[in-house]
């Protein structure tokens, strides 16, 4: 139900199966199924139960009066976190499905949409490479077309880039696929 994985010293990770999770929460909403397997998720990759889970008002979450960074997504039956103890982090897991086919001109540049040729599991990775780096970037009034870049991916460790005005930063980003999701999060700061 919950699989926890150490990226380097610094960063934990902790996939959450929502389905086997809300098995004995019959009476509380998707939401709310969500919100408790985050807290539950958390206590496990601090090994502790004292802390408080914020939001920003861009809706960036945060514990509070931790030093800790987190990063949260969820799509369908999965919960991912990422917890950095030094840097701020992104994560984003996303379920493979054709839908992304009619969506990727919202998000994808002409190089972009030239290399992922139509492929549905290149295209999700995109979106989800996007949405890391939007989760780094952590304010909105950020465009996916104009502002964040993801270099061609070979493998499963590639570069995104945040891309504001004067201001270029660069990524690691390392890719997984967890059975029918594509997950991808920051490593370093580049």
């Amino acid at each position: 139900m919950l699989s926890l994985k150490k990226i380097n010293e610094d960063s934990t990770i902790g996939i959450l199966d929502l389905k086997m999770f809300s098995l004995n929460k019959i009476n509380l909403t998707r939401r709310e199924i969500e919100k408790a397997g985050a807290k539950w998720v958390i206590e496990h990759l601090l090994n502790s139960t004292a802390f408080e889970l914020l939001y920003t008002p861009e809706n960036k979450p945060f514990l509070n009066n931790r030093t800790e960074h987190i990063s949260i997504s969820h799509s369908y039956d999965k919960l991912a976190i990422i917890i950095n103890k030094k840097a701020v982090s992104g994560i984003d897991i996303e379920l493979i499905r054709n839908k992304v086919l009619k969506i990727k001109h919202k998000y994808l540049n002409e190089h972009e949409l030239n290399f992922a040729n139509n492929d549905v599991e290149k295209l999700i990775t995109y979106w989800s490479s996007k949405e890391t780096l939007f989760k780094l970037y952590g304010l909105k009034n950020i465009d996916f077309i104009k502002n964040l870049f993801v270099e061609d991916f070979l493998n499963n460790t590639f570069y995104g880039r945040i891309e504001i005005g004067k201001k270029k930063t660069r990524y690691l980003l390392k890719k997984e696929k967890i059975e029918d999701y594509i997950l991808v999060y920051s490593i370093d700061e580049v």
